[in-house]
């Protein structure tokens, strides 16, 4: 499965995994919202509840995408963040990675407030 991410200045193609949580996103598309920054993090709520999966993780690599559990939030990540110890990519708590978004480093130039939209490729 594929998806666009849309924001002021970009415009971004992801592959989505084959898990439930890709699988209930990619349903309830397309989804709009506002960036809320966390280092080189973006995420913003999205209209869709998904429990922890057994193999949701803190520790990310550049451009995955994930679903935070506890804020019904989508995630991009593309580097280090408040929590990163070191150079690894540490999210706040534990997300599901349902995917990975292609060039993520564009993704450095969005800021807070701006809009995002996700839609099916």
């Amino acid at each position: 499965m594929k998806i666009r991410i849309k924001t002021k200045d970009t415009n971004l193609l992801a592959e989505l995994n084959d898990s439930d949580t890709a699988r209930k996103i990619y349903d309830n598309l397309p989804i709009t919202g506002s960036i809320k920054r966390w280092g080189d993090e973006i995420y913003f709520e999205i209209p869709v509840h998904i429990d922890e999966e057994d193999t949701a993780t803190e520790i990310l690599e550049v451009g995955d995408l994930g679903f935070w559990p506890q804020g019904d939030c989508f995630c991009i990540f593309f580097g280090r963040t408040p929590a990163s110890q070191g150079d690894e990519i540490r999210a706040a708590s534990k997300v599901n990675v349902f995917g990975k978004v292609e060039n993520p480093a564009i993704l450095k130039q969005t800021k807070d407030g701006d809009p995002i939209t996700i839609e099916k490729k």
